[in-house]
């Protein structure tokens, strides 16, 4: 598990004058090869800006740059009661939230569901059987006394944290999977009928008021509590971001003659940048990874920033060097443990880094504890030095990203609303991230506060989804429809000047 943030020791190498010259030697090498200076944070920058904007274009690009539906920001007066179901890539999450008189006030019930290994490869419908499972018992749970089938009123935000190209706020097709999902018949189906039909067959009749990603919800849930709020992050199991982009900027709408000057969220999908290999500084295990991975030659930007992926960058490292012969480390030990694939995730990396002993003894007892395997000294500060790299690379590729938006928007001071476990419990990931924003827009020391910072978003991805919810039954209830979607006759988009 991660460590909380209150026992985060400063990032430190610790005295290397103990490791052998053939471990500094390769300490050195893996300093060479995961290190991104200021130069190239610079290049990648540019390289994310034009992509970003590509997206946009009616010819399109890798970033998808998915339109959302959702219109403009939370004033602060919404009202009412709203399921929120927010599905990430490790867990799944049913929250009832209220929205009191009070602005920008909330009270929040939810409860956490793990996402079964065997669903992230299994069909579609035993997917979404099993999210319906636990959307009814979360409401038998919280509504004492009360029949399920008379909870219909209920208007839900379901938080579907993969692309998908969304012709209405309702409505939502999905383009691939991400996050080492591979579940079959879903790719290129509106995801929301198949959830719906499998709330009918466990007796829940529900309907989807508003298809949401995390980004957009986390977006509008820091928007609600903080008004400077200009982009919404999510670094966890995934990375991705969303923000607010005029209907005048967007080309690939233009054919839909709508209001130029109206605002819309703008679901990134940035974890697809780069595909094409053209800035990345990507190391041989980050080719493998790709390479082995689902879905080889997608999501290139993620498989280098994401939690899903850097406890497997750590591992294949380790195994690298232990099979180099001119390489001294767990000599002579059984390191089967260490050979299995996605056997260590980002929590593994954390808990080292917040190893608080200059010999590294909380490290000695993880490795012993789940890997069986005894380190010496020099080992651990190896392995330690190792995790302040990928964790490092990680939070300065983050970065990037959002500065390639506020480039993009000429957007000179905000806050970023940034949710995920990476971003929260991952040791100095934010104070890495904000070091390399203060790198790319070359705030000296006479800046003393930082004008665009990332900030934690307290359950963004939730009630971000009700929130969406409510401002979608809002414009409902304001006479705003348009069947833009054959299927789905009553979807909501934008009004027609």
């Amino acid at each position: 598990m991660y460590l909380s943030a209150s026992r985060k020791p400063p990032s430190r190498k610790g005295s290397m004058h103990d490791v052998p010259n053939d471990l500094m030697k390769h300490i050195h090498e893996l300093e060479k090869m995961f290190t991104i200076d200021t130069p190239k944070l610079h290049e990648i920058v540019s390289v994310f800006q034009e992509e970003l904007i590509k997206g946009l274009s009616v010819a399109g690009g890798t970033i998808p740059m998915n339109p959302t539906w959702v219109i403009g920001y939370p004033t602060g007066d919404e009202t009412g009661t709203y399921l929120a179901l927010d599905m990430g890539g490790t867990n799944l999450r049913v929250c009832e939230v209220e929205l009191p008189e009070e602005k920008g006030q909330y009270e929040i019930c939810q409860s956490k569901y793990r996402l079964p290994e065997e669903i992230k490869s299994g069909t579609g419908e035993q997917l979404f059987d099993y999210i319906a499972e636990c959307v009814k018992q979360f409401l038998v749970a919280n509504h004492d006394g009360q029949d399920v089938k008379d909870l219909k009123e209920l208007h839900l935000g379901f938080t579907f944290s993969y692309p998908c190209e969304q012709n209405a706020i309702d409505h939502g097709i999905l383009q691939r999977w991400t996050k080492g999902f591979d579940i079959e018949g879903v790719e290129g189906h509106d995801v929301v009928p198949m959830f719906e039909a499998a709330l009918e067959r466990k007796g829940v009749p529900i309907k989807i008021t508003a298809l949401v990603n995390d980004t957009t919800g986390t977006l509008i849930a820091s928007a609600y509590t903080d008004n400077t709020t200009r982009i919404g992050c999510i670094f966890g199991t995934g990375c991705n971001a969303a923000y607010m982009e005029t209907v005048g900027s967007i080309p690939k709408l233009a054919h839909m003659n709508l209001d130029p000057k109206l605002d819309i969220a703008i679901n990134c999908e940035w974890g697809a940048f780069d595909n094409e290999h053209r800035v990345l500084p990507r190391t041989v295990y980050d080719k493998h990874i790709d390479e082995h991975s689902p879905r080889p030659g997608q999501q290139t930007f993620e498989k280098m920033v994401a939690g899903l992926y850097l406890g497997e960058i750590f591992r294949l490292v380790l195994v690298d060097l232990h099979s180099n012969p001119d390489v001294k480390i767990f000599e002579k030990q059984d390191i089967s443990a260490l050979q299995t694939e996605y056997s260590l995730d980002s929590s593994f990396l954390a808990e080292i880094e917040s190893d608080p002993w200059e010999n590294l003894m909380e490290t000695h007892a993880l490795f012993e504890k789940k890997l069986k395997i005894e380190t010496t000294e020099p080992e651990r500060k190896l392995i330690r030095r190792l995790s302040e790299l990928i964790g490092t690379r990680a939070a300065r590729l983050s970065a990037c990203g959002v500065a390639a938006i506020c480039k993009m928007k000429n957007i000179e001071s905000c806050h970023v609303g940034a949710d995920g476990s990476v971003f929260n419990k991952y040791p100095n990931f934010q104070e890495r991230g904000a070091k390399a924003l203060r790198e790319i827009f070359g705030w000296g020391r006479a800046v003393r506060k930082d004008p665009i910072q990332i900030v934690p978003s307290e359950d963004g991805s939730g009630v971000g989804a009700a929130l969406i919810a409510a401002l979608t039954m809002k414009r409902i209830r304001g006479g705003i429809h348009a069947g833009v979607n054959v299927k789905r006759k009553n979807s909501l988009i934008p009004p027609v000047p």
